[in-house]
């Protein structure tokens, strides 16, 4: 029975809860803002409730509180907030309307925040890329729109219990994919973690839980190791008359999971599970002084790792984050990490771009660009750029988030700044792209280098050039930019362009001694099946007989052995466009609770189990229906995956593996421990004889009394791999087992 009266009160103490959330008192016109945009939002979303049961309006609300509360925004991003929904959810609100009730700002800000309806045009490979397109296109004009945005998106993972559970797997992999980056970039350290580790609770539920459990009941041994780590800095700190806050705090779920799988540990050898941070209350002139004199306040206490200093006040990181960080040895013989920051610091660290546009406005800080400043007017330009396709421009956004940069020079000394691991090509190609074209190599600070030569920040470069050099399909190996990789293709493409019309002829002749058509559906096979990325690439693969005409023959020779996939699966009688054949999935998922099942028999539905993961009868699963027509099954927790689902997330196929099925699946394993003898007849004995599996291969290395190697065998499922693992660890010697990625 719902409570309308309780729902109301609930409405009125989340708004006094976002009117308390400001730091600063609101002036009436701002209030009134506020108070429109509520009342407009209740009357917008009046009858609608969420998954969960509540009202709408809540969402809305909380999505506000958020902006103001954890990233730092006034009162007219919290207005935009509150009515962020309300044109896309309702016929009676446009923006004109928007526009005319509050002002062209509000009114634009809130179409950036509208999502995408209507499909873009009948051949888009990917909807999320093409909201995700118009969505970052508002960085040119407001960066308050991407700020509402993840906010919106962190309200939506902290509900996200409600969802079905390929949506949850959708959403959690687009978050992933791309609003934990945008929010490391934009500096909000706090949301990116909360996503990270609210995406983990989906795609790895078991490793989630596990780890929240292990860091529950080792809490009241950290916070004993906090007191007695800190007890003697705050003395010092305190004799040196230095004003300072110290916290210690737990590392997220997330980062603990990423360094078991890079360091292949369990979690009980994971040392640092906690940081600590000292927060000085200095002024600007003397913030810098005052943390180095921290640091070194804290190396005549405790031993220091000098490999893991980290000076992020001298030079800042791109997102604009100020910090030095240092490792020390404590008492117990635990390594632990210590963050020393000023006030100004912490404020830009915890609310990122809000911040430190906030102190842009300061006339100390005005004329000073950040790294921040510099990668969104990187951003912009792409931007700006030519127009793509919504994929590609995915990728180059999404390069130019994740990318650190180095600073290099040209002959004459002219500053380029490059994403790191940029070649000398990348870096050709930066300047003009002729230059790129015809690039043979380079002089690097005086010495000649070849053009997949990697920079380091300082170099100083001048690119060698010849007449006769031109792009070749091995160049996109080793460039890194987008930029780069888009004009060899082009110029590749323009090269095999002269050969299109003589290959597509050549194709029908072979097609037409078969007696088959070429439509839509034989070119989608023949492009899988020949590992042809493009019709321009397939026709000049023929044409310059790299494809012959019994190849082409072959793909129709095996199709005919097997039932079309799309008629098992959908039993249709051919394969539509992909728009129907994603209709066809939403209603074959909501028929069967499993629309793929995984086994021997592959004449049922035809699929591909993918090699970047190897997933084993056992692990998590997802179907992924790409664009040529082929189910793609990844593990769930595969990176590959994680993209895909976010790109195709509207094209995953329920999947899951036939128990009764008996296969076996290649799977390595990586063993490192001490040298001694016999320990590998024993290893050996505990796979072949207790374990009764087959070796294909073994890769064993020892030296100086140390052993680490592989082993590829072949097994049937998860439960037999873990056995196996728990078996070999139990060997004297063995130190580390762990299966391979």
């Amino acid at each position: 029975m719902i409570d309308v009266n309780q729902e109301k009160k609930e409405i009125l103490k989340r708004y006094q809860g976002l009117l308390g959330a400001f730091k600063v008192p609101l002036k009436d016109h701002e209030e009134q803002m506020l108070r429109k945009a509520l009342k407009l939002a209740i009357r917008a979303h009046a009858d609608v409730r969420r998954k969960s049961g509540e009202p709408y309006i809540y969402h809305p609300l909380d999505v506000a509180f958020i902006v103001v509360n954890d990233i730092g925004l006034g009162p007219t991003s919290a207005a935009c907030a509150l009515i962020h929904d309300v044109v896309e959810d309702t016929e009676f609100i446009t923006l004109s309307d928007i526009e005319i009730m509050f002002s062209p700002a509000v009114a634009k800000i809130v179409d950036g925040l509208t999502k995408i309806e209507e499909i873009f045009d009948q051949g888009a490979l990917s909807i999320q890329a093409e909201n995700y397109k118009k969505m970052l296109l508002t960085l040119s004009d407001d960066v308050r729109v991407i700020l509402i945005k993840l906010a919106d998106r962190l309200h939506n993972m902290r509900t996200l219990d409600f969802m079905p559970h390929d949506k949850q797997l959708k959403i959690a992999s687009e978050t992933t994919y791309l609003y934990a980056p945008l929010a490391h970039r934009l500096g909000l350290y706090a949301i990116k973690s909360e996503f990270e580790d609210l995406a983990m609770k989906y795609t790895e539920p078991e490793m989630y839980n596990e780890i929240l459990t292990k860091l529950q009941r080792t809490a009241s041994e950290r916070e004993s190791a906090v007191k007695e780590f800190i007890e003697p800095i705050e003395k010092k700190l305190s004799e040196a008359s230095l004003k300072c806050h110290i916290s210690g705090r737990a590392k997220s779920v997330y980062s603990i999971w990423h360094k078991m799988k890079t360091k292949r540990v369990p979690f009980e050898e994971i040392y640092d599970l906690f940081a600590i941070r000292i927060i000085v209350d200095s002024p600007y002139n003397r913030e810098k002084g005052d943390c180095w004199a921290i640091y070194s306040i804290l190396t005549d206490i405790y031993r220091p790792n000098p490999d893991r200093l980290r000076d992020w006040i001298s030079t800042p990181k791109n997102n604009g984050y100020e910090a030095l960080h240092t490792t020390l040895m404590s008492n117990a013989g635990q390594w632990i990490e210590v963050q020393i920051r000023s006030t100004r610091m912490e404020e830009i660290a915890e609310k990122g771009y809000a911040a430190h546009w906030k102190y842009k406005q300061d006339q100390a800080f005005a004329n000073q660009e950040s790294g921040l400043d510099t990668w969104l007017n990187k951003t912009r330009e792409i931007l700006a750029g030519d127009p793509k396709d919504a994929l590609d421009f995915l990728n180059e956004f999404r390069q130019n988030l994740l990318n650190e940069e180095i600073v290099v020079y040209t002959r004459k000394g002219d500053l380029k700044t490059m994403p790191a691991g940029s070649t000398i090509l990348d870096f050709a190609y930066n300047i003009h792209s002729e230059l790129g074209e015809t690039a043979i190599g380079a002089k690097v600070n005086h010495k000649l280098v070849p053009i997949q030569e990697v920079l380091t920040s300082g170099n100083q470069i001048e690119v060698i050039t010849s007449k006769r050099q031109k792009p070749t399909e091995e160049w996109l190996d080793f460039v890194v930019t987008e930029r780069a990789k888009t004009h060899i293709k082009n110029y590749l493409n323009e090269e095999k362009g002269h050969y299109k019309e003589q290959g597509a002829q050549i194709l029908k002749d072979y097609l037409k001694e078969i007696k088959r058509p070429l439509g839509t559906d034989e070119m989608s096979l023949i492009l899988d099946k020949t590992k042809s990325k493009t019709k321009t690439e397939l026709y000049y693969r023929i044409a310059t007989e790299q494809l012959r005409k019994e190849d082409i023959w072959a793909v129709f020779e095996k199709q005919s052995k097997g039932q079309n996939w799309f008629s098992a699966l959908f039993g249709a009688k051919e394969n539509p466009n992909p728009l129907t054949i994603h209709d066809a999935i939403q209603q074959q998922v909501k028929d069967k609770p499993e629309s793929l099942m995984l086994g021997k028999d592959k004449q049922d539905i035809a699929y591909e189990i993918s090699t970047c993961c190897s997933p084993i009868s056992g692990d998590n699963v997802i179907g992924i229906l790409m664009p040529n027509s082929v189910i793609q099954v990844h593990s769930i927790s595969c990176p590959n995956a994680t993209e895909l689902m976010s790109k195709y997330g509207d094209r995953m196929v329920k999947t899951k593996w036939k128990e009764s099925e008996q296969l076996t699946f290649l799977v390595g394993i990586r063993l490192s421990g001490f040298d001694r003898k016999g320990i590998w007849r024993e290893m050996s004995g505990v796979i072949s004889r207790k374990m009764d599996l087959n070796m294909k291969s073994i890769d064993l290395n020892a030296a100086e009394g140390v052993f680490e190697g592989t082993v590829m065998l072949y097994i049937s499922n998860v439960d037999s791999l873990n056995a196996l693992i728990d078996e070999l660890r139990k060997i004297e010697g063995v130190d580390k087992v762990s299966r391979m990625n």
